[in-house]
């Protein structure tokens, strides 16, 4: 019954891991249980969380062969300031599954299979996706209740989003995906405003997503608190627990929280 979200931009650097990381740790602020899966060969969630480089075995990957037995390759997240996130790393053994998957019968459904067979009691699980529309994201789809768009309030990442919306309903439909997952919203990243080419995309931004009955998140600032922060593998939460920039992400996590308790809901009614 828990919510599954995958963080999916076809755009290199638009945000999603600071997005999954720092949604992580609101949604553990707030007494829930997160497990963060990095899809994205890159690894960048191990940077981002402070951990080291993992063995292959010790990967998502490993989760995905054949002989997966149900363990989990999961690993404790900022474990001195909460008990309630772990991670699935991510590494460039994921380039290998991508190719993997492509022929695999059922390579698109795998991580759900997987999440269906060998359940998890987390509340949330979130996918970083790589920036790609290829097997690795495609999985994280078929595998998710949820999805949430980061996008630069720049013309190229825009156009991207515009194809990557094309790809999620090309693929919900081609997959028949049973409820299909649903857009949480645009979340515009890096948004500088001194800068008018941002502030006008900003304020076109809902209304143009309002025609397809899609949600503008509030802009995340662009800070180089961010950076910083994950240089140092924490949210901006722990690495500067007074600089505003923490709270850009108070509304999306009160979105997650709000379904997470419905589901909570419809759960202890049935």
């Amino acid at each position: 019954m828990q919510i599954r979200l995958a963080v999916i931009s076809n755009a290199g650097g638009s945000g999603k891991t600071t997005l999954s990381v720092h949604l992580a740790y609101e949604l553990a602020k707030r007494k829930y249980n997160v497990a963060l899966f990095d899809l994205d060969p890159q690894g960048s969630l191990t940077l981002f969380c402070g951990l080291n480089l993992p063995e292959p075995e010790q990967t998502l990957a490993a989760a995905l062969k054949g002989d997966f037995d149900g363990s989990w390759p999961f690993i404790p997240c900022w474990s001195e300031h909460t008990n309630k996130v772990v991670i699935c790393q991510g590494g460039m053994v994921l380039t290998q599954t991508a190719d993997e998957l492509v022929l695999h019968k059922r390579g698109a459904y795998l991580l759900g299979d997987r999440l269906t067979d060998y359940p998890l009691e987390h509340d949330l699980i979130i996918f970083d996706c790589p920036a790609t529309l290829g097997p690795l994201p495609l999985m994280a789809l078929a595998a998710s209740t949820h999805i949430i768009i980061p996008v630069q309030l720049e013309p190229k990442s825009i156009q991207g989003a515009a194809h990557l919306l094309e790809w999620y309903y090309y693929h919900c439909k081609h997959l028949r995906l049973k409820p299909q997952p649903e857009i949480l919203g645009f979340v515009p990243n890096q948004f500088d405003s001194r800068r008018a080419a941002h502030r006008q995309m900003l304020s076109a931004l809902p209304s143009q997503l309002e025609q397809m009955d899609i949600r503008a998140f509030p802009a995340i600032r662009d800070s180089a608190e961010f950076v910083n922060a994950s240089g140092q593998g924490l949210p901006v939460h722990l690495y500067r627990p007074s600089h505003p920039a923490k709270d850009d992400f108070k509304e999306i996590a009160e979105q997650l929280q709000a379904l997470i308790g419905n589901k909570n809901q419809k759960k202890t009614k049935k």
